[in-house]
């Protein structure tokens, strides 16, 4: 959450457009201080019961954690909405989702380190409670009115009173997903731009072998990653593809101007959280935002905006890759694998680039919509994405090999998944529909972290 800021921003100073595109210059790091920051979110839930998680679980979940682990406190309002400690935070989704935000890491073995330490935590103090906690991508038994409605800062009132605003009511994404995500660093304008176009091209790949939301409301839905397609029913004016990152201009200024020229969804002031009704940061910029007029944004507020855009890859200081269900421990580390192979390796990002070179943006639109109903499945260029699939984890395992932190075994899951072409989602509606007899509820004991 953004720290306190008046009805004016605080005094701050405000934000001309060169400020804006320097922050994100500001991130050109050298490759010696590269670093792997890997975020995940998981479902908590009773485990005699499979509820999610209560309210009051919550809050005795949190207060247990700070108190046994030493974890300093995030209040709001006398509420504890998240910890703290050593580089990493743990909080919560709009459904309770239960997320951790690792540091950043020098390898991937320090990553598990820390998910395997988070993990352990999470279940110590979870059996106590009676909970349980799984990794999926969707919510597959369990209606939005029945999971819990946390809104710890009032940032959730407000994203749903900007959704309300824009006509769009279905808020799914907020309360009914869980992702695993990976925060890259750069070290060059161009090297961000190679990383942003390997990045964009492959999220449908990722999808594909991550896939593991293939259940709601206790039944199959039809798709093998429901979570994605659920973000291309979201707000598409901050979702999805970004065809203009292919363009020759591209570069921080023109992921600034996109960013400038999105909708707002909220503003910090007089210490809340408000709906702006989908105002542009450039209105902002021109002291134009109603209810608000005169006043005009710091780079507080600019890096509030930029964490409220939801493309595939999104650019802060570092690049996000953001198109992947959560999944078990071992798919969390393989998913970092795929893309600390792919894109911290100069001569993967090279290949990658030349695997996808002759994609068109009409290519790359119909993999983001047709990945997430046939995963490795979807017909292309001949063949199939698992194909692709095959080429991108080769192209990740030289990477790492490259590196040479013997990290190469981390994809172990997904080059069984990219060989056999079976997904996690799969593998769980086969289990459904003959071991489980058609019952849901042993999902959570299968998928438990």
């Amino acid at each position: 959450m953004a720290e306190s800021n008046t009805a004016n921003g605080g005094g701050k100073p405000h934000v001309t457009k060169e400020d804006l595109v320097e922050f994100l210059r500001s991130g050109c790091t050298p490759k010696a201080n590269w670093r792997i920051g890997v975020e995940n979110e998981k479902f908590g839930f009773e485990l005699d019961t499979v509820k999610p998680m209560s309210p009051d679980q919550i809050k005795e979940l949190m207060e247990k954690m700070a108190a046994r682990f030493e974890y300093k406190k995030m209040n709001e309002d006398d509420i504890t909405a998240g910890l703290k400690k050593d580089g990493h935070s743990i909080t919560l989704e709009p459904g309770g989702q239960f997320e951790l935000s690792g540091a950043p890491m020098k390898d991937l073995h320090a990553v598990k380190d820390e998910l395997e330490t988070h993990i352990q935590q999470v279940n110590a103090v979870g059996k106590e409670l009676g909970l349980g906690f799984a990794g999926m991508g969707y919510d597959p038994k369990w209606s939005k009115e029945q999971r819990p409605a946390v809104d710890k800062d009032g940032r959730f009132e407000a994203a749903i009173e900007y959704l309300e605003d824009i006509g769009d009511n279905d808020l799914e994404v907020l309360y009914q997903t869980c992702t695993a995500q990976v925060n890259l660093d750069f070290d060059t304008e161009q090297d961000m731009i190679n990383k942003f176009r390997v990045g964009l091209s492959l999220q449908p790949v990722a999808t594909a072998l991550f896939a593991n939301s293939p259940f709601t409301n206790g039944k199959p839905n039809g798709f093998l990653s429901y979570r994605s397609d659920t973000w291309l029913q979201f707000d598409d004016r901050r979702t999805g593809e970004l065809p203009w990152v292919f363009d020759e201009d591209f570069g921080f200024e023109k992921y600034a101007d996109y960013a400038i020229n999105t909708p707002m969804m909220m503003v910090y002031r007089n210490n809340k959280w408000n709906s702006v009704t989908g105002q542009s940061f450039k209105d902002f910029m021109e002291g134009k935002l109603k209810g608000f007029e005169g006043e005009k944004p710091t780079m507080e507020d600019w890096m509030n905006h930029l964490g409220n855009l939801y493309p595939e890859v999104r650019l802060k200081k570092y690049l996000e890759m953001r198109g992947a269900d959560c999944g078990p421990r071992a798919f969390i580390m393989a998913l970092a694998a795929f893309w600390v192979g792919l894109l911290y390796d100069e001569e993967s990002v090279k290949g990658a680039l030349e695997i996808t070179n002759d994609w068109t943006n009409d290519d790359r639109e119909m993999l983001r919509r047709e990945a997430p109903r046939k995963a490795l499945k979807v017909p292309f260029k001949g063949g199939l994405l698992q194909d692709v699939a095959q080429k991108a984890v080769k192209l990740s395992k030289e990477g790492l090999i490259r590196r040479g932190y013997n990290e190469e075994s981390f994809l172990a899951p997904i080059e069984e998944v990219a060989s056999s072409g079976v997904t996690l989602a799969e593998l769980m509606l086969k289990l459904y529909h003959e071991k489980w007899n058609k019952k849901i509820e042993p999902i959570f004991e299968e998928l438990k972290v």
